[in-house]
């Protein structure tokens, strides 16, 4: 386990929140999307800082910002707040 990453059983509870790929290219993993993001979030460096084990920084930045407007943010934090 890294630090701000989540846990088997974090990822467990909210898997099902994100949209599954139905077609195009594969795209990195959203767990590993998701804990770049909060590795960024906690650590509070720039987005080009991000390690490279979670993928191209502007990659993640894409995806924070799709899911940010969606709305996903909130229901992930509800799915954790209650666990």
């Amino acid at each position: 386990m890294r630090r701000y990453e989540l846990t088997d059983d974090q990822w467990e509870l909210i898997a099902d929140l994100f949209p599954e790929q139905t077609m195009g290219r594969p795209r990195r993993s959203d767990r590993t999307v998701l804990n770049g993001i909060l590795w960024i979030l906690c650590s509070g460096v720039a987005w080009r800082d991000l390690p490279e084990r979670y993928g191209p920084w502007k990659t993640v930045y894409h995806r924070f910002r799709q899911w940010e407007a969606s709305g996903l943010f909130d229901r992930i934090l509800e799915r954790l707040h209650v666990e």
